[in-house]
């Protein structure tokens, strides 16, 4: 506490002790720091540097495995694995689920996002729309899209149109929720400000309203985008009969531990792929913006 309430001065700046003519006044001569200043952001970044965390894991579970602290029946060893995803893409069989998984993905996360932005711009912009639609979206994000898998498969049955509509569902509220909030936290002096230049509309929306909401679109596009894999993971081992999640519900009826793990790596090379690369689309969209990401 005593360093905050330290006075600090520029390096090489004079005090009034120091400076020639100033009235002596008894109190303790202020020392100038001479040093560098103290860095309080996380520092640079290094080039892949996320895939160290990751690196780290593995390593930690090759130890385990290698030691012998780690039961081959409960996990399969980085070795097994490994031989078991050459097997399986051998066979075909990983590429063809994994591509009906893209497949699923791809469509919920695309009609999701299309309508999770369409209903934050007509309730952002809209008193109409904000009152109309704000409220039934809040309650269904208090309902788990999951929540509603037996109301889904009553409607729609169990075919590839509910799965593509759990995905959507989930992703449309994260997309709503996010959009939404930076539209409705764009500053109003810059309303203000367009309104005493008498923009257009289209202008108004192109120069305030799509900078300002694009923060909040790659946050919500972001956990979209987890959405979509987390509800793909759960889809697919209902009453499925192809993809990543069919293929490791039935390895699990045989305790196949090595196949379970190659879906579960799978997964998350997916998650960690699209993640990276929303992250990077944000950082060239956003370059204007200077943040502790870097």
């Amino acid at each position: 506490m005593s360093g905050l309430m330290t006075e600090r001065h520029p390096v090489g700046a004079r005090t009034a002790e120091t400076e020639p003519g100033a009235p002596h006044t008894g109190a303790a001569p202020v020392r100038v720091s001479r040093g560098t200043r103290r860095r309080l952001g996380p520092g640079r970044s290094l080039p892949l540097g996320r895939l160290i965390g990751p690196a780290l894991l593995v390593l930690a579970w090759w130890a385990a495995s290698a030691s012998g602290q780690l039961d081959p029946r409960i996990l399969s060893s980085p070795g097994t694995v490994l031989a078991t995803a050459a097997d399986l893409i051998e066979s075909g069989r990983l590429q063809d689920n994994v591509l009906i998984s893209l497949r699923r993905a791809g469509l919920g996360l695309f009609f999701g996002v299309s309508a999770g932005v369409v209903l934050a711009v007509a309730a952002g912009l809209s008193r109409s729309g904000e009152y109309l639609l704000d409220g039934p979206l809040q309650i269904k994000r208090a309902i788990p899209s999951l929540a509603m898998l037996p109301l889904l498969i009553l409607w729609l049955g169990i075919g590839e149109q509910m799965k593509v509509t759990v995905i959507a569902l989930g992703v449309a509220v994260n997309m709503y929720i996010n959009t939404y909030a930076s539209l409705t936290g764009i500053d109003g002096r810059y309303v203000e400000l367009a309104e005493g230049l008498d923009l257009s509309r289209a202008t108004f929306l192109r120069k305030v309203v799509v900078p300002g909401s694009l923060p909040g679109f790659f946050v919500g596009l972001r956990l979209g985008v987890t959405s979509s894999w987390l509800g793909l993971i759960v889809v697919e081992q209902i009453n499925a009969t192809s993809g990543i999640g069919y293929m490791m519900f039935q390895a699990q009826q045989y305790a196949q531990s090595d196949v379970i793990v190659v879906g579960l790596v799978a997964y998350g090379i997916f998650g960690f792929t699209s993640d990276a690369a929303v992250r990077a689309a944000e950082r060239k969209v956003l370059s204007w913006r200077r943040t502790l990401a870097g």
